[in-house]
């Protein structure tokens, strides 16, 4: 694979968070909210070898385009697109109890559904399968959204609870993020 993401931004431990993710060769991955650049997707990719499966999600259509071309482009075979909205229970058309992974990377505070997004994603995922939630700390920061669409660490934890999550580990993903790792009981 001859793809060149930096494993460190300025914002985010890249390694790091992969590191907590535990990914292993085979493992199915989604990478909910991939955006145009999939960042997840194509550093997960690597990690499952050609025998694993990435799903790279998302709401907007010409994301999963760019991802799709760019995929192509590298020969990247496990990489595939799903148009959905992880908002709505049961619209992700992958099928249910099959994730042993997925990334949810600074997509819960830009929902007015952030419960719904971990519900969904609890459908998805098997027993045993882990969650990583990144977000922005709700604290004042040069960059990111503003402070009021900011969550609470504590509301994810006690949401993700809810769900039939375990958390694991916390961990800081960068100086302005934070990283939690759930487990589905």
């Amino acid at each position: 694979m001859t793809i060149n993401r930096p494993l460190k931004t300025n914002l985010l431990n890249i390694d790091l968070i992969l590191e907590k993710a535990k990914i292993k060769e085979g493992e199915k991955v989604g990478d909910f909210g991939c955006g145009k650049n999939g960042y997840f997707s194509f550093l997960s990719a690597k990690a499952v070898g050609k025998k694993g499966l990435i799903y790279a999600v998302d709401i907007i259509k010409s994301n999963l385009q760019l991802l799709e071309k760019e995929a192509k482009e590298h020969n990247i075979s496990q990489i595939k697109t799903v148009w959905s909205d992880i908002e709505t229970f049961k619209a992700t058309k992958i099928e249910e109890n099959s994730l042993d992974l997925i990334f949810l990377v600074n997509i819960l505070h830009e929902s007015a559904k952030p419960d719904d997004i971990l519900k969904e994603s609890v459908r998805l995922l098997k027993k045993g399968g882990r969650l990583v939630v990144v977000d922005w700390k709700k604290i004042s920061s040069p960059v990111g959204p503003e402070v009021s669409s900011r969550l609470n660490k504590e509301f994810i934890i006690n949401s993700a609870n809810k769900t039939g999550l375990i958390k694991e580990e916390e961990f800081e993903a960068g100086k302005y993020h934070f990283g939690i790792l759930f487990v589905k009981a």
